[in-house]
């Protein structure tokens, strides 16, 4: 009866309120690349000090979940995730949209997420204090294989060549390893230069690897963002339910997966949705057209990121150990409110813990009806929306979220380079997800990597340490399961292909007698993909040459600062050299030339890229205000294919002043951001 109490009270007015209007905050900063729930969170702190804890609270988990299921509607609609938590739905969310499913895949992403949310937060409920016991088993050694799983997931999964999926991975934790060292304090690979003293913000370069490449593109050529089926746009709820319930083997193991993931401080939401999107993409019989649009795909990410939402709030409640970034946040407004975090807190303050984890269940449920209602509405403006006026709005996005995060253009600058270089390697088969992974994942390997070595040498068992524990043994074995899995398919389709082959010219040869030379069998399917890609061939020798010079760079660091970047920068000269080894030999993958409905346009390409190098170096010096506006304007321009009256582009005039100002306000006066002014405001 008292738990029946404490469920009526999240049912109270006030508290449904908060509930919805932080789902619908979140969402909505969600679906904003750089606008992240820990900001969203960390700005509406203080609010809640004048609240009930438990409303507070409410409040707060409210707009964290809110804003990860967010994520998802940039990852679907323009290939950007909102979230880290996000990548994985970029696989197939965006390929969905492409095709004309856009709407279904939004609805897929909706059902998912309030079903993964459910699950976790029912296990907050029940299983609060056993299952943060798991936390506690993890040391360095499996924090640090886990996030080598990680990374073997998201390389392993890179369409058509696990060898440059394994590269980007390596270039990730070189990128992580920007700025002063998570262990020892050592200042590497700055170049000498204040703009990476802080490192290399992952936020600003999810933003830029992901989203700058999307925008160039988009100018290039006439066809279309998004595709509408004929007839079937909308939200398709009915079709939505039915996928689900068909794979809800997939649905119960993805969220199970997330809220078990999410009771690990420090691996969070991304690292869920690629282990999930990893054991649907095994257990499909439709296993290939993972990463062409397959619902499956978005319904395994989904479910799982917003599972680790309530798995996460297990060892922060009950260890005081916050596993995200949000969960310190309010983890602090917890200690502000005078609430002693520990095992005792379900007994000692039960009535704003139970409270508030029903308050999270009212808000998980009531993110369907809100979900659907804005996915609707997002994806029929972005089909609406010319393209004229898109490429802006979407760079103008880009700018405002990485400056965002630190109130810092250099940010921006580096955002904008590192989106260049990824639309540029993109082109020869480099993903941007294991670079962004490797990036996020970074800073976890390398102190679980340290810490580990330290240790080993400390008591003399290094070998002991990193592959002795049990935990570590599982994890190194899925690890290995992942890294090996695309071979032995590969092997397995070249095998039956043969057979294939095989089979046609037995049969031939009993119709027609012997084959002369004149007329050969044709190559088995596999061997007609095979080909010089000298692209990837040169970019490896690029590689080759970073991974010696960041080599040479850790000579003088210590011992605690250089022992990663040096294992990083080996195996990565190995990897490229294999690369290029494969690629003399004839056995690269060629990637695929770009198919259009019409010309591409190479000189709009670079003019935008021109736009958006000049915004980005201008900002600080001219102001944001005139800037935004005549860049606005001008890639306006760039993005427009044909020919439209003086009045259509006084109306898009008055949308690029319209926006600036709005997002202005937003940031200056609500988020209290510092502006840059510059001369001209």
């Amino acid at each position: 009866m008292e738990l029946f109490g404490y469920f009526l009270d999240a049912l109270s007015p006030f508290n449904l309120m908060l509930a919805l209007g932080g789902v619908v905050l979140g969402t909505v900063i969600g679906a904003l690349p750089g606008l992240s729930a820990a900001m969203a969170v960390a700005v509406l702190v203080p609010f809640t000090f004048t609240m009930a804890p438990a409303a507070g609270l409410i409040a707060l988990g409210a707009i964290y979940t809110g804003a990860i299921y967010g994520g998802a509607f940039a990852a679907i609609l323009v290939n950007t995730p909102g979230t880290p938590s996000s990548i994985a739905t970029t696989f197939d969310g965006y390929p969905m949209a492409r095709r004309g499913d856009g709407g279904l895949a939004i609805t897929l992403a909706t059902i998912a997420s309030v079903v993964g949310g459910l699950v976790g937060a029912i296990s907050l409920l029940l299983l609060a204090p056993p299952l943060a016991k798991v936390a506690l088993a993890f040391g360095p050694s499996e924090y640090f294989w886990l996030a080598v799983f990680g990374l073997t997931l998201i390389s392993a999964l890179s369409v058509g060549n696990t060898l440059k999926g394994l590269i980007g991975a390596c270039l990730g934790l070189l990128m992580s390893m920007v700025g002063v060292a998570v262990v020892g304090g050592d200042v590497r690979y700055t170049l000498g230069s204040q703009i990476f003293l802080g490192g290399i913000d992952y936020i600003a370069a999810l933003i830029g690897l992901y989203c700058v490449p999307v925008i160039i593109d988009l100018v290039a050529t006439r066809d279309p963002h998004l595709k509408v089926a004929g007839g079937t746009d909308g939200i398709r709820f009915r079709e939505a339910l039915d996928i689900c319930w068909r794979q809800k083997l997939n649905v119960a193991r993805s969220s199970v997966i997330g809220t078990v993931i999410g009771i690990l401080p420090g691996a969070g939401g991304s690292i869920a949705g690629l282990v999930s999107y990893s054991e649907a993409r095994r257990a499909s019989p439709r296993a290939a057209h993972f990463g062409k649009g397959e619902p499956d795909g978005v319904i395994a990410t989904e479910a799982a990121n917003n599972a680790t939402v309530g798995g996460g709030f297990i060892p922060t409640l009950v260890l005081g150990i916050p596993g995200t970034p949000p969960d310190a946040i309010i983890l602090g407004a917890l200690l502000v409110q005078g609430i002693k975090i520990g095992p005792t807190l379900f007994s000692s303050e039960g009535h704003i813990v139970y409270t508030f984890i029903y308050g999270l269940l009212i808000a998980t449920i009531l993110m369907l009806p809100a979900g659907l209602l804005i996915g609707r509405y997002a994806y029929k403006s972005v089909i609406a929306f010319p393209k004229s006026l898109l490429v802006p709005t979407v760079a103008f996005l880009t700018v405002i979220g990485s400056f965002a995060v630190h109130s810092n253009v250099q940010d921006t600058q580096v955002m904008l380079g590192v989106g260049i270089i990824a639309w540029f390697i993109n082109r020869y088969g480099f993903s941007p997800s294991p670079i962004v992974l490797g990036l996020v994942l970074g800073s976890i390997a390398e102190q679980g990597f340290v810490q580990t070595y330290l240790i080993g040498n400390a008591t003399g068992n290094l070998f002991g340490m990193f592959f002795g524990r049990p935990l570590s043994i599982a994890i190194i074995a899925a690890a290995l399961i992942t890294l090996l899995y695309p071979f032995l398919a590969d092997y397995r389709a070249r095998k039956r292909g043969a057979a294939a082959m095989t089979e046609v010219a037995t049969s031939a040869t009993s119709r027609a007698g012997a084959l002369d030379d004149t007329h050969p069998l044709p190559e088995s399917g596999p061997a007609l993909a095979r080909g010089h890609d000298w692209g990837a061939v040169a970019l490896a020798a690029v590689f080759l040459l970073l991974a010696g010079l960041a080599f040479w760079g850790a000579q003088g660091m210590s011992a605690m600062g250089s022992v990663f970047p040096k294992t990083i920068s080996l195996l990565l000269a190995v990897l490229s050299i294999a690369l290029i080894v494969l690629g003399l030999m004839g056995r690269n993958r060629p990637v695929p030339t770009e198919t259009t409905a019409g010309p591409v346009s190479n000189i709009r390409r670079a003019a935008l890229v021109a736009i958006f190098t000049v915004w980005a170096w201008l900002l600080p010096v001219v102001g944001f205000i005139v800037t935004s506006f005549v860049a606005f304007l001008a890639m306006a321009v760039v993005g427009e294919h044909n020919r439209v009256p003086v009045r259509t582009w006084l109306v898009r005039g008055l949308v690029a002043i319209a926006t600036v100002a709005v997002f202005w306000w937003l940031m200056a006066d609500v988020l209290l951001l510092r502006m840059p002014r510059g001369m001209l405001m």
